[in-house]
């Protein structure tokens, strides 16, 4: 423990913050994982951030906040404006890190170009991050959709296709466990939001191997997803197309738009280990 001591601000020893779970490991860096939580609670703020908003959304002292953000601006990471702080592009690297090592990504980008060819619609590709799916390529049609997505935008895994396909990828206990802590939000009339219902969709997405989300998430949006394996059948990712039920019915969706990604996720296997 005496090396755990070394990396811990003996000041703020109490584990009030959440971080409680891993403070018998002597490897973890409490001050990093501070400094994270501080760039993530930026998510949304798009004024930037008082060190007093930071606090109610991360739950650390203020003065831990101070002595975080000051190290951030003295690395390029965020800038202040009077009382307020704002994420500065560098903080972009941390992304593009991923997206430049990921092999996934990188062999995505011409699958994903391809489907949008042969729907036109667009198509994107996400993996799930705890009960989020987060978009981590994609293929934007001309046509825009009111969601605005683009990579790095995070939904709700639970009434995204992308999401029920990579949650039927989990094995039984993590689903149901993810199921026990869900409180599903109805974000249309349309949203499935019973626990019961919400497992029957995700099991029927995993019997069959695709989903299809009708007007849950966003009104008059449609989408349609499949799993992306590995060559050990591994589920990594999953991409989808989406469109509007004006301009795409169910039968072209899944004469159409369903082999197309089906086609892209066996191109993407052959690539993938």
């Amino acid at each position: 423990m005496a090396r755990a001591a070394k990396l811990v601000d003996s000041s703020e020893a109490d584990h009030s913050d959440g971080f409680a779970a891993h403070a018998g490991n002597p490897d973890f860096v409490l001050s990093l994982a501070r400094g994270l939580r501080v760039i993530e609670s930026f998510g949304g703020h798009r004024e930037g951030n008082s060190i007093a908003e930071i606090a109610q959304v991360t739950q650390l002292s203020r003065a831990s906040i101070r002595r975080i953000l000051l190290t951030l601006e003295l690395l390029g990471y965020v800038e202040r404006s009077r009382q307020l702080y704002s994420l500065k592009t560098q903080v972009l690297r941390l992304g593009f890190s991923f997206l430049s090592s990921s092999n996934v990504v990188e062999a995505a980008r011409p699958v994903l170009e391809r489907i949008t060819e042969i729907a036109h619609e667009s198509s994107s590709m996400s993996m799930l991050d705890g009960g989020e799916i987060v978009y981590v390529a994609r293929s934007a049609a001309s046509r825009v959709l009111a969601a605005g997505l683009s990579v790095g935008s995070r939904l709700p895994a639970y009434c995204t296709s992308m999401g029920r396909v990579l949650l039927a990828a989990l094995p039984d206990s993590e689903l149901d466990a993810y199921l026990k802590g869900l409180k599903p939000k109805a974000y249309t009339s349309k949203t499935i939001v019973t626990l019961p219902e919400l497992k029957r969709t995700i099991l029927h997405a995993r019997k069959h191997g695709f989903a299809i989300v009708n007007g849950e998430l966003e009104a008059g949006l449609r989408s349609v997803a499949v799993p992306v394996f590995t060559r050990d059948s591994r589920v990594v990712a999953a991409i989808n197309v989406g469109t509007h039920v004006s301009r795409v019915g169910r039968k072209t969706l899944m004469k159409v738009c369903l082999p197309a990604l089906r086609e892209g996720a066996l191109a993407l296997l052959e690539v993938l280990c």
